[in-house]
Order: structure tokens, then sequence, then C-alpha cells
């Protein structure tokens, strides 16, 4: 599922590769999806795509948005998005594929649920992604320590575990359960610690753990969980995923611990990360 790294990443490889391509045709829900959510009529998108060229692209928090002319293509995190070229071999089934003048293709398709959505610029008025173009990201300088300490400061927020303070209700877009795992490892807190219970040092080793992380992630072409524009997997090694449960914790040995938490899954070494 794409998060912040992962939509830093592929848009910043989509600039590298398809800036100022030409789109000359464009198909959309060929191969319906229960859970493929479109804006408006996906037959339209042929005509309001085909014609445009790519311009730009931009990481919405866990999204990815495509700038052609007035034109906006949004991509939400669990959409798979995978450049083609002419002489590859096109997957059969895509919920989104659009081709260029070159004969090159990008093909989207959707994991279990997902939004790809071809608007006129202004037209977006979901919240989700409001929310993210306002909110400051954690790659950016306004993700600052004050920043983060008013998120703190507020009542409603201080029962929450520490999974629930960082990863819901959009308090930090693009910060989703995935990202989570590592940045409490490094921070040393338990994901279903309280965070009225966290000292000032705690707080402070959370900011910490949340930028560095991140911009760890991003810089190394997201997690090696994920997949990038062209299928390849991201070069930052998780600690905390899939990929480690059951193996040593690489500090203290303790062996990584799977649990569900909260509606998914949590990782997390018990030696490092306390509850209590």
């Amino acid at each position: 599922m794409l998060e912040l790294p992962e939509s830093y990443s592929i848009s910043k490889q989509i600039n590298q590769t398809l800036k100022g391509k030409l789109i000359k045709n464009a198909v959309a829900n060929s191969s319906p999806h229960k859970f493929a959510w479109y804006f408006g009529d996906p037959s339209n998108y042929r005509f309001l795509l085909t014609g445009q060229s790519i311009k730009e692209a931009k990481a919405v928090a866990g999204q990815v948005e495509l700038y052609a002319g007035d034109i906006r293509i949004l991509f939400s995190d669990g959409v798979n998005i995978r450049y083609f070229e002419k002489r590859d071999k096109i997957p059969a089934k895509h919920q989104l594929r659009i081709d260029f003048e070159d004969d090159s293709s990008l093909v989207c398709c959707v994991q279990m649920y997902g939004g790809l959505w071809v608007y006129h610029e202004g037209e977006n008025e979901n919240p989700y992604y409001l929310v993210a173009k306002r909110k400051p990201s954690p790659l950016s300088t306004d993700f600052s320590k004050s920043y983060f300490d008013t998120m703190f400061q507020e009542e409603n927020k201080k029962n929450l575990s520490a999974k629930a303070f960082l990863a819901t209700e959009q308090r930090i877009p693009g910060l989703g359960n995935g990202i989570l795992q590592d940045i409490l490892f490094h921070a040393k807190i338990h994901p279903k610690r309280k965070i009225d219970t966290l000292a000032r040092d705690e707080t402070n080793g959370l900011f910490d753990a949340v930028k560095t992380v991140i911009n760890r992630m991003a810089k190394d072409g997201g997690r090696d969980t994920e997949k990038d524009l062209f299928g390849k997997n991201g070069g930052y090694h998780t600690i905390l995923s899939k990929n480690t449960a059951g193996k040593p914790c690489p500090v203290c040995g303790t062996l990584i611990k799977k649990e569900a938490y909260l509606g998914g899954s949590i990782y997390l070494c018990e030696g490092c990360q306390r509850l209590s």
C-alpha cells in the first residue's frame, strides 16, 4: 500500500520517466473491480486525457497526483502504479491504462481498494484529499517540533495508543500502519502505549523518529515490502514488517512479534518496546 515514502519515490520516478510524454489513449475500468473508485464516469477518461501531456507528478501524502494541462490524475494508497516500455508485456487486467505516443504505458491495478481519479483542477472536493493537501508533510520543514507538539495538546487525543495517535484520523496524512512500525521501533515505544503516559524525552524521540525514518524511507526509494514504478522493491530494509516477523531483533535479539491490533497487524520487539 502506498504511504508517504512510496508516493514520494514514485512521483520522483514519474517526473524522471514520463515528464513531457503525450497521451494518445486511456482505458478505464476494463477489468471492473468492486472497490476501484473513479471520479464520475470512467468512460470519460479517454476524452479527458487524450492529447494531454504529463507536466509533473507530486506526492500528496500517501497519494500520487499527476498534472496534465488542467487535468489531474490522482492515485490513492491501494493502487499499484507501473510503467511499461513499448516492448514490455502489459498485464491483461487493469483498472486504468494510459498509453503514450511513444507506445509506452502507465498501467494501474487496484489491490484491495483504491481510487483512480481523473478530473479538472479544482473539481476534487474529497475531504481526505483536501486534508492531505493542507497539512504539512513530515518530509517538509513545516512539519516542525512546535507543530508536532500541538498534536499532543488536544485533550481528546490523550487516551489514544501510540498507533492510533499517529496513524488514524489523518493526523499525519500518509503515515499509515506500514511505516508506523519502524517509527515506533526507533522511538522505543510500544504501539499500544497510551500517549498520555509518554515523558517529554519520549515525545521528543517520537518526533525525531517520525522525521528521520520517513526521510530515510523516501531517500531509499520506499520500503522493501512495496514496489516502485518499475515493479522493483524499495531500497529501505524494514526492521519490523511481514519480512522480519519471527526473526531476531537486530538490537537485542528478541524475536519480532506480530499481533492483530486496531484493525491491522502490528510488529514489535518486546525487548526494545516495553508496554509499561
